[in-house]
């Protein structure tokens, strides 16, 4: 048997829904592949909950027994639990907790993540994470950084892995956003309308503007262009933001939101200009031939991959040599805290049987 600890770093939507199917699945882990996952500690931006094995009541031992720590603290506690195998899990939207990650990686941690700022903080930063990770023998998984629960970092790996030549990458990478042009495309509601939906519906950030601002797509066309080995930053992704700056800049949310009517005639005007059988996609494209990252909203024929999304899926295209004319085709719910908590978790597995493999190896 293989025992893997784990320290949930966040439990907010998804912090809360990962711990919770960890505990469904755990029994059945350990009976089908002998690997047993454990959660010595649960912690927020502030308070940690020390909870050794007894994780089955956690919030309510959460707002009992937890209390403020350093990562020390926590590093600490899985030394005196003489643990083999430790995951640092990081389900915040923190741009302060991977300061840690170094630290974490040097005293025994392998990092899996949600939280994909470290992915897109400057290059040096990128390049300097991954020496330390080579260095210490350490693994670092983030699948649910792009895609949420969809396997595309996988997937662009594997490609690269066998040989492929990774020509160009397009898609849908925003859950919100596509519920919001698929909305609006083939409906009759105004924009503002169909915005205020989405946001009604916790589809979009409280702040939908970070939504529409194209910045969160812009990371992740980062991500994927740094796994093809491209050294480019944030600052090179050219962005079309879909809020005037009048309303994006000095504007309080409160001031936003009673002036959303005013999107309304710069995006009627966008689908007075579609050609027949043809919508809006807000889009993130990827052109290796010239390094080129766009972020743009674009006319799509409603027959294409990209025409026929529905609902809040995520949709991306990937062109290589062999699939050239025809892209490979990735498809799926992009957003949600169930699907991106499953797909930390399934790093977490995929981590831990590699784990089991290395133990298995010592006895050879």
């Amino acid at each position: 048997m293989t025992t893997i600890h784990l320290a949930v770093f966040g439990i907010g939507n998804v912090g809360s829904t990962l711990i919770h199917q960890i505990q469904k699945i755990k029994s059945e882990l350990l009976k089908s592949q002998h690997i047993a996952i454990k959660i010595p500690v649960i912690a927020n931006s502030t308070l940690a909950f020390f909870a050794n094995d007894n994780e089955m009541n956690w919030k309510l031992d959460f707002e009992k027994f937890s209390e403020p720590y350093t990562i020390e603290d926590v590093i600490y506690h899985f030394a005196t639990l003489n643990v083999e195998h430790a995951i640092a899990v990081d389900v915040t939207a923190s741009n302060h907790f991977i300061a840690h990650y170094e630290t974490l990686i040097k005293n025994g941690f392998h990092i899996v993540a949600a939280n994909k700022v470290a992915n897109t903080l400057d290059y040096n930063f990128y390049k300097r994470l991954r020496n330390v990770l080579k260095a210490n023998n350490k693994e670092f998984l983030y699948e649910t950084n792009v895609g949420a629960g969809l396997p595309i970092i996988e997937t662009i790996k594997g490609l690269l892995q066998s040989g492929e030549q990774i020509t160009k990458i397009k898609g849908v990478f925003s859950g919100s956003l596509s519920y919001i042009f698929n909305q609006f495309s083939e409906g009759e509601l105004p924009f503002h309308q169909v915005l205020n939906n989405a946001v009604n519906q916790g589809l979009t950030e409280p702040d939908p503007r970070d939504d529409l601002s194209g910045k969160d797509v812009a990371r992740k066309l980062l991500i994927l262009a740094r796994e093809l080995g491209i050294n480019v930053e944030l600052s090179d992704v050219k962005i079309q933001p879909l809020v005037p700056k009048h309303l994006n800049g000095s504007a309080t949310l409160q001031q936003f939101n009673v002036q959303t009517h005013q999107l309304n005639d710069v995006f009627s005007a966008q689908k007075l200009k579609l050609k027949n059988e043809s919508v809006l996609r807000y889009v993130g494209w990827l052109d290796t031939a010239g390094n080129t990252l766009e972020v743009k909203l674009i006319s799509e024929p409603k027959a294409s991959p990209l025409g026929q999304l529905k609902g809040t899926d995520n949709l991306f295209e990937i062109y290589t040599e062999t699939y050239k004319e025809q892209p490979l085709v990735i498809q799926g719910a992009g957003a949600g805290k169930v699907v991106t908590a499953r797909g930390v978790l399934s790093d977490i597995i995929k981590l831990s049987r590699h784990l089991q493999k290395i133990n298995v190896g010592k006895f050879v």
